[in-house]
């Protein structure tokens, strides 16, 4: 969103630079329609898509279940949530990696986060852990399983009665390199993902 804006200004300076006469620039206008319905919360934000946002609410309201006993003594800046959206099972179905990046759900070992089905319910509650998280090829009890990066170490998670260990530090080191073949999620500081409320 705050791309768009940047981008908007950007047309509109350079258009008003290129045409001193406002009354016959249509590009100078448009733009300014569409700044002023952006900033006022009224611009159609359609390349937002609907799984996206059915995915945020979806999420956001089990955080309010989740932590309902957290909510009252966390600010208002320690209430936010990245989340990435990967098909761990094979189902067609996304499950989301929900991860928090502010001091009250980090600390020196790693940070806390969640691992959700599609519907919302909870699949893993994780501890400690540093961002990204690592998707393999390979998979134990049909999910994929994981590497996960804590205190400078990194682990093997694997499934284990339908959930991963939610401590990281306590599975087997991983020994070598990740490899190159798995998939980055919640690459919060890479990516540069959104930043959502709850």
């Amino acid at each position: 969103m705050k791309k768009k804006i940047v981008i908007l200004i950007g047309i509109l300076v350079l258009s008003s630079c290129q045409n001193k006469d406002n009354s016959k620039n249509i590009v100078k206008t448009v733009v300014q329609d569409t700044l002023s319905k952006t900033l006022g919360g009224t611009a159609d934000l359609s390349d937002v898509s609907e799984k996206e946002n059915k995915a945020v609410e979806v999420i956001r309201k089990q955080l309010q279940v989740l932590l309902k006993k957290d909510l009252p003594v966390m600010t208002p800046e320690q209430r936010f949530f990245y989340y990435e959206a990967f098909d761990l099972n094979n189902d067609k179905k996304d499950e989301y990696f929900v991860g928090f990046s502010n001091s009250y759900f980090c600390g020196s070992g790693g940070c806390s986060g969640y691992i959700l089905n599609n519907d919302g319910s909870v699949i893993n509650y994780f501890s400690v852990t540093d961002f990204p998280i690592y998707v393999t090829t390979s998979s134990t009890g049909k999910f994929y399983d994981l590497l996960m990066k804590s205190g400078g170490l990194v682990h093997f998670i694997k499934m284990k009665n339908g959930k991963y260990p939610s401590n990281p530090t306590i599975e087997e080191k991983w020994k070598g390199e990740i490899p190159k073949d798995t998939t980055p999620v919640l690459d919060i500081q890479g990516k540069k993902l959104e930043k959502y409320s709850f």
